[in-house]
């Protein structure tokens, strides 16, 4: 930590303008150190203050005007790569574009200081449609409050960053145990998950092949398909397997009520290691129902060459949008 606030203390600009982008488009890089670093720098007289706000607010805006082009025309797919770090990836983002939405435009004036929200806003912006110059003015405001408060605690307190620094320095071995704490935290939190959806990995699972056998042999009137995906209703011109019914994940209980239980239901989504599918397919099986997970979702159908039907417009479902 040290070497790393001495490097922006010395290398200047270029270094708080790498940062501030990096962090933006959701880098895990320090960007509120890099600022509180440069206005120490400031404050010695090694960087100009307001040349350090520019690079930083510069940076931040290009960063995020990038990822708003994205999100315009990218829409759920970006969304759901930058909420990679959630177990179900698509609850995740629908959860984060509701929120953004409530709260509306002013969102974009605080987002830069909550972590998550600060990558989320700029694609979620240009995936609802905020005129782009409304959003980047208000993007403006909120990185100008973010790269300002964080410059003038550096600014004012210039001798207790430097203290830091040579605090980091000697004390080197301290802060690689916290490393390491932190590390076994991050392992904890992922084997919790694990341990968490542990019942789901013994729903029975069903490979793309022996299922396309299967509906030829028997027909579809044998099978429910059952499409668990959110965000493969969201998209124009999304792809499902001929025949599937949606189910909403967080409306079950009321979805069920309809579905017949002499069939086999054969679910899919396009999460990771087939999560959604494996969690509403196991409350079925409790609820007395013979669900099944199909090996790699859509994805896997896809790729065996197995035809698909576009999603009906009738059954699309449209994000919120800001009207213009």
């Amino acid at each position: 930590m040290g070497d790393f606030l001495s490097l922006i203390v010395h290398r200047g600009y270029i270094v708080i303008c790498l940062i501030m982008f990096a962090e933006a488009i959701g880098v895990p890089v320090p960007g509120a150190v890099a600022l509180v670093a440069g206005g120490a720098a400031a404050a010695a007289g090694t960087l100009y203050g307001p040349a350090v706000g520019l690079f930083a607010v510069a940076a931040m805006l290009s960063a995020d005007s990038l990822l708003y082009v994205l999100g315009s025309h990218m829409g759920w797919t970006l969304l759901k790569f930058l909420c990679r770090v959630s177990v179900d990836q698509e609850t995740c983002v629908l959860r984060a574009a509701e929120s953004f939405y409530k709260r509306g435009r002013a969102t974009l004036l605080i987002a830069k200081f909550i972590p998550g929200a600060s990558t989320m806003a700029a694609p979620l912006a240009g995936s609802m449609k905020m005129p782009f110059f409304q959003f980047l003015g208000l993007d403006f405001l909120g990185a100008s409050a973010y790269a300002l408060a964080y410059g003038a605690v550096g600014f004012m307190f210039r001798d207790f960053v430097a203290k830091i620094v040579h605090g980091f320095r000697a004390a080197g071995h301290a802060v690689e145990i916290v490393i390491i704490i932190v590390v076994i935290a991050l392992i904890s939190y992922r084997v919790s998950l694990y341990w968490k959806h542990r019942a789901d990995r013994v729903v029975p699972r069903v490979e793309v092949a022996a299922l396309a056998a299967k509906l030829q042999a028997e027909g579809p009137g044998k099978i429910l398909l059952l499409d668990v995906r959110s965000h493969g209703y969201y998209s124009a011109g999304a792809v499902r397997i001929p025949g599937s019914v949606r189910i909403e994940p967080n409306n079950l209980n009321a979805e069920i009520k309809i579905f017949p239980r002499n069939r086999d239901m054969y679910l899919y989504c396009t999460c990771r290691s087939e999560a959604t599918s494996a969690s509403v397919a196991h409350l079925l099986r409790e609820q007395g129902f013979n669900a099944f997970v199909i090996v790699g979702g859509l994805a896997a159908w896809r790729r065996a060459g197995n035809p698909l039907e576009t999603v009906p417009e009738t059954d699309l479902v449209h994000l919120p949008t800001f009207s213009r």
